[in-house]
């Protein structure tokens, strides 16, 4: 460093944020430091000549009265602004936006200097409250919606404000100045202002802003200005994530979504308005939204001003206006005249079928006695549908409605007024829907595919989506009317360009890709942005209000969860829970439910009380894909945290006494209604034979009550056995040989821990040879880890070992526990 030419020095000066701990390294780099010249080319060069007066200002000690000198004359900017709000500062006549010392580091000296300077070059600066050209510029924003002749300030003031005085915006707020005023960009962009990007939006949404007394050429005003601005920028453009928004609001704000049809049709937009109406009805598919009576009403004005193809666009629509027909009470030939008007007629049954399925349609009165006398079912235009035709479209849809998770207040009633749906409904379940241990993927064969397996009923459809409530082939699949779908609004003449495939995904912020992404979407860059359903009005109180850390958390911590687009109804009640009400805790049907909730990790239909019962199959299923209902396993601590609350129903329904079965055919009563009408076939699921007495093998049979328990060694004091199980009058004292034991009755909890021990020595053999395999063929230093159902068991099989033997202590005493911990023969269980 002490060999360097000063030229170099002042490079490495310069980019440093700091240079303070370098002159200390040596007398010569501290003399080169306290060069005036040096000092005042470092905050030229590492902050740009607009900003270097102000971090100059911030640093009280390196600025002299020769720096400010040579600020000034190198070109560094100096506005007026920035002299009052120094001053403001320095001597703390307003509490100003700057919240750090600032210039109060400066010498008293210096200061009186660099006013001085200020003074000559501006004359008389206002210095009172209210009187910087900061309040000016919030002035002119405030009453920006005022009539002309109330406002105090005009923009002729402003641009005097920028021309004369050279001002510099240091409020965020200073683009949206731009959307009232164009024509000052040109001043701003001389003293040094820049826009940037993510302001684009900010500043295009308060001109299209809603206005409380608009003018007939307020739309013509407004596309007036909105053509000036991109042709001062050209990274000024509206959006079409601004498009969506006024979109949003086109029945109530008249003047904007007017300005924006005629942006459209002068061609001064990026994109075709029409794609975007067509792409963000699209999106109320599978939101909430939908439901609502105001969305409704904007969702059908966007249809009429912009006619779609697209049958899923279509089928919004129709959605709509049955949705608002059935809050309203409509009348059939009232709905058909509004559906017309739309040109969506004529509907077939595929549309009342789609419309039906759909998470938010929860009524079907109005739709079942239009379908009566409107609906067209035959080629020759014959419209009306017959009582059987009635009857088959219910159990269609109650079919279909099992697999999306939050229809069942519509199969509920379905059920009610619909005999022939329950037959239905039951013969699906339970020819279809069984779950069978062999049918489930093993995590030794395949591991990626036991990771992703989901069943298809009882799914958590806040967490994981809707299921197949959507889907290519109901959406687009032939129709009893052929060629004349095809010719009108809604046929498949927009199958090519709108075609559905529902995606799920496993995250906590769970999105459904509705459509593939067309051609023209392709060829468009990707800053013309994104579609929301967010109204024009609320993102512009969301930028005028929120706080700039506010938006950095928005942005980079938790999403904010709007109700309106979330994929379920509100309160909506899942098909498992109805199904357990529906048929009974012990059916065959809420056990086929309850398995495919175990497997989902669904939690909604689980309650402490009058469970679905637990049985030893959930436990093979669940071994047999090597994982628990566990949702987070990114420490050991949550994962023992998470494990213990999403598992809760299944361990706790035990330590509270829960009955052993092996499956659901142990509880599940012949006389059941599911079982008269499918013959199924019953699929014995043994116990290992180590689990049972070599005299008693032959002669076991599952039963709900407790079985008998192996005998165990002979004992000091045989005669002495205790047991706390209620006697039985079968029981009797058994002797082989020199062995003699007194054979008991195992409790639930007893037998539970028997049958769930041997199912973990299978699961840490299979784990052992599959650690030999792993270990021959993984790299050096790769550890083979064990399922999470593995970890799961082990830890709390323990627990309930502890559970039971202390339940023995305390009502045998100490030494009766000792005894018959020999049983247990687990050495990780003290």
């Amino acid at each position: 460093m002490e060999r360097l030419c000063d030229e170099i020095l002042q490079l490495v000066f310069y980019e440093l944020p700091d240079p303070s701990p370098l002159t200390l390294v040596s007398r010569r780099l501290y003399a080169f430091s306290q060069d005036p010249y040096v000092r005042a080319r470092y905050f030229l060069t590492h902050y740009g000549p607009t900003e270097a007066m102000y971090y100059a200002l911030g640093r009280g000690k390196v600025l002299t009265e020769r720096v400010v000198d040579i600020l000034l004359s190198s070109g560094a900017h100096l506005s007026r602004y920035l002299v009052q709000i120094a001053m403001h500062h320095y001597f703390q006549t307003q509490a100003h936006f700057i919240r750090t010392p600032w210039v109060k580091n400066v010498s008293l000296g210096v200061f009186l200097h660099f006013m001085q300077k200020a003074q000559e070059k501006y004359g008389d600066i206002p210095r009172g409250k209210g009187e910087d050209d900061g309040s000016i510029f919030m002035t002119f924003l405030k009453e920006s919606r005022f009539p002309s002749h109330m406002r105090s300030v005009t923009w002729e003031n402003v641009l005097e404000i920028l021309e004369t005085y050279k001002f510099i915006p240091f409020s965020n707020k200073f683009p949206l100045i731009l959307a009232i005023e164009p024509r000052l960009l040109p001043p701003a962009v001389a003293n040094g202002f820049r826009m940037d990007y993510k302001y684009r939006d900010f500043v295009f949404r308060k001109m299209f802003e809603r206005r409380p007394q608009a003018s007939d050429n307020e739309a013509d005003d407004i596309a007036h200005n909105v053509r000036e601005l991109c042709k001062l920028d050209p990274i000024m453009f509206v959006t079409r994530t601004v498009a969506g928004e006024v979109c949003m609001e086109a029945k109530y704000n008249d003047v904007g979504y007017s300005a924006l049809k005629k942006l459209d049709k002068s061609g001064h937009l990026r994109f075709e308005l029409s794609r975007l109406v067509e792409d963000l009805l699209r999106t109320f598919l599978t939101t909430r939204a939908i439901s609502h009576a105001a969305t409704g009403d904007t969702l059908r004005q966007l249809y009429s001003d912009f006619p779609s193809s697209d049958p899923a666009v279509r089928l919004v629509v129709i959605i709509a206006v049955f949705i608002s027909a059935e809050s309203h009470q409509t009348t059939t030939q009232n709905i058909h005249s509004t559906l017309d008007a739309l040109g969506v007629v004529p509907l077939t049954r595929n549309d009342v079928f789609n419309v039906l399925v759909n998470p938010f349609v929860e009524k079907y009165a109005c739709l079942i006695n239009y379908a009566k006398t409107e609906i067209v079912v035959k080629e020759d235009g014959s419209k009306g549908m017959d009582p059987p035709d009635i009857e088959a479209l219910v159990e269609d849809v109650a079919v279909k409605c099992l697999e999306i998770g939050c229809k069942g207040k519509l199969l509920k009633k379905l059920f009610d007024n619909y005999q022939n749906s329950q037959n239905a409904v039951m013969r699906r379940v339970l020819e279809r829907f069984q779950v069978r241990i062999e049918d489930v993927p093993s995590w030794e064969e395949d591991a990626e595919a036991a990771a992703n397996y989901v069943a298809p009923l009882s799914r958590d459809f806040m967490r994981c989506g809707l299921g197949d409530g959507l889907s290519r082939e109901t959406l687009y699949r032939g129709t009893e009317i052929g060629p004349s779908m095809g010719e009108g609004e809604g046929g498949r003449a927009g199958e090519e360009r709108g075609r559905v495939e529902i995606e799920e995904h496993g995250s906590s912020s769970h999105e459904v890709n509705l459509f593939n992404v067309t051609e023209h979407e392709a060829s468009s860059p990707q800053e013309l942005g994104t579609i929301s359903q967010e109204s024009l009005t609320s993102m512009i109180r969301n930028d005028e209000f929120t706080p700039t850390r506010g938006r950095r958390r928005f942005l980079y911590g938790y999403p904010y969860l709007d109700a309106s687009k979330v994929n379920y109804p509100h309160d909506a009640l899942p098909i498992a829970k109805w199904a357990r009400s529906q048929f009974g805790l012990k059916s065959s049907m809420a056990a086929i439910f309850l398995t495919h909730a175990v497997i989902n990790d669904n939690t909604q239909c689980q309650y402490r009380a009058e469970n679905v019962p637990v049985t030893l199959k959930h436990f093979k299923i669940l071994a047999r894909l090597g994982r628990m209902p566990v949702r987070l396993q990114t420490s050991r601590n949550l994962w023992y945290t998470d494990c213990r609350l999403q598992s809760y129903y299944l361990y706790h329904s035990i330590e509270e006494g829960a009955e052993f079965y092996l499956d659901e055919d142990d509880y599940v009563s012949k006389s059941d209604p599911a079982k008269r009408l499918v013959q199924k076939k019953v699929v014995k699921m043994e116990s290992p034979k180590a689990s049972l007495p070599p005299s008693r093998a032959s002669s076991s049979r599952r039963t709900a009550s407790p079985t008998s328990r192996p005998c165990k060694r002979p004992r000091r004091t045989a005669t002495n056995v205790r047991s706390y199980a209620v006697p039985d009058s079968d029981d009797d004292t058994v002797m082989s040989g020199p062995l003699e034991c007194k054979v008991t009755k195992e409790t639930n909890m007893q037998l539970w821990i028997r049958h769930l021990g041997e199912l973990l020595k299978v699961e840490q053999k299979k784990y052992r040879e599959y650690k030999k395999v792993f270990d021959r063929s993984a790299e050096p230093g790769t550890k083979c880890s064990k399922t999470n159902f593995l970890k799961s068991l082990s830890s709390n099989l323990r627990a309930l070992r502890k559970v039971e033997v202390e339940t023995r202590v305390k009502y045998f005493g100490p030494e009766e526990a000792m005894e018959d911990r020999a049983e247990y023969d687990d050495d990780e269980f003290v």
